[in-house]
């Protein structure tokens, strides 16, 4: 397998929702828009990648900051290409950039009961935080 990992942008959009709606534990919403995706990686470039192999795309992380911290908000894998380091690269690679732009700290939010999930992060050396509540509000 040669999986070839690039930077996200809008024209791999398709594939991409594709591939979150074939994922367990992914949360779409209309900030997954086309509008809002390419809005987002407007403002946070050089953040976000995609694995490729061949012309199929097979992985995909969404990362931006606010100038403080990081944030993924999703990462997905093909379930035919899971378990090869797709993913702890496609993260790694999310987190050299954000350190690039002076950013020492990353969040990622992942529903509770998405246990897959929260079992790659604590792998991957990341930490669960139970001392936080998060509080959401839309603006309309």
């Amino acid at each position: 397998m040669n999986v070839i990992i690039k930077e996200l942008t809008i024209e791999h959009y398709e594939q991409v929702l594709t591939l979150w709606k074939a994922s367990e534990g992914v949360g779409l919403s209309e900030a997954d828009s086309p509008e809002g995706i390419a809005r987002f990686i407007e403002r946070n470039p050089g953040l976000s990648f995609v694995a490729c192999d061949s012309q199929q795309l097979v992985g995909v992380v969404l990362c931006g900051q606010d100038g403080r911290r990081g944030y993924i908000h999703h990462l997905a894998v093909s379930q035919t290409h899971r378990r090869q380091g797709i993913g702890r690269t496609l993260v790694q690679r999310s987190m050299a950039a954000l350190e690039g732009a002076g950013i020492d700290k990353c969040h990622i939010f992942v529903f509770r009961e998405n246990q897959a999930a929260i079992g790659f992060w604590k792998k991957t050396e990341w930490l669960e935080r139970v001392d936080l509540t998060m509080l959401s509000r839309y603006t309309q």
